[in-house]
């Protein structure tokens, strides 16, 4: 089995990373620099403090002809337009849209064709630092790669893919709707990255508890208004936000922004991604008082 990851940045590398440990072929397409040292020294990963190369094949460019069972679009938000004008000709049937956005999944089709996109999201996190990947899966009980048909249905390809994960050992989980996982996803995220934006020292933030009241009783705001315009928070366990006290989310935050899993999979994001953050944080918020209109 074919699979190409479009986008070598910290997901893509880990996914390529572990599709090639699980003894995929797998192609990574990188641009600028990146694109360059992947070239001159290889995917080179961190395990266990120790570097290791992932097999794998770089691609600058790709052809119509070029196929593969699986194309992982793993771009921030603001690429995947220009991802997908650059995919419309390629003869690959699936494009897996790894990727954080509130965009409709029919704009996506209109550029790259009907019944190509299989929308998803990855568990991930970590940096790429000095050309070297630092990365890692996020806890499976904190949030699997997650996907979906965009209708919901029990598909062929939805089963192979599933087979791609069990085989390269990545936890995941399909959701009845991927575009409303990804609207709860923001309403919790959004609040968190802004709470790194928001602050003199974000490497502490958690240490001050007010900034973390504030962020829990905006997720929670969040999610109450989600639930009150009628729609079924996913996963289920984001009802916690919508329920538990603003105090003991305080708390909770607080534990999780000072650990080494706050470090790692939200604070390095946040801090490697602000334009993209802080778009999306405009985008959830008209697209929340759209909603409550």
């Amino acid at each position: 089995m074919r699979l190409l990851i479009y986008g070598a940045g910290v997901i893509g590398s880990l996914y390529a990373t572990l599709f090639s440990q699980a003894g995929y072929d797998v192609t990574v397409y990188a641009r600028g620099k990146r694109l360059e040292a992947l070239k001159e020294k290889g995917l080179i990963f961190l395990k266990k403090e120790k570097q290791y190369y992932a097999k794998v094949h770089i691609i600058s460019k790709l052809f119509c002809e070029d196929t593969y069972d699986f194309i992982f679009l793993t771009v921030k938000g603001h690429q995947v337009y220009e991802a997908l004008r650059e995919l419309k000709e390629n003869q690959s049937n699936t494009i897996v849209t790894m990727v954080n956005s509130l965009d409709d999944y029919d704009s996506w089709e209109n550029i790259c064709g009907k019944g190509r996109i299989l929308p998803a999201f990855p568990g991930a996190g970590g940096s790429i630092e000095e050309n070297v990947l630092d990365a890692s899966l996020t806890p499976g009980m904190i949030q699997k790669t997650s996907f979906a048909e965009i209708g919901g249905e029990n598909s062929e390809r939805v089963r192979k893919l599933q087979t791609i994960f069990q085989r390269s050992r990545i936890p995941y989980q399909i959701v009845p709707d991927m575009h409303i996982w990804q609207i709860c996803h923001l309403a919790v995220v959004v609040p968190i990255g802004d709470a790194y934006y928001e602050t003199e020292c974000p490497q502490k933030v958690g240490k001050n508890f007010r900034q973390m009241l504030e962020t829990a009783r905006q997720i929670k705001e969040n999610c109450k208004k989600l639930y009150r315009s009628g729609m079924k928070l996913s996963p289920g366990k984001i009802n916690l936000f919508r329920v538990l006290p603003v105090f003991f989310l305080g708390v909770g935050l607080s534990v999780l922004f000072n650990s080494n899993f706050g470090d790692k999979f939200m604070y390095r994001h946040s801090m490697k991604a602000p334009d993209e953050m802080k778009q999306l944080h405009r985008w959830f918020y008209e697209y929340l008082s759209q909603r409550e209109n």
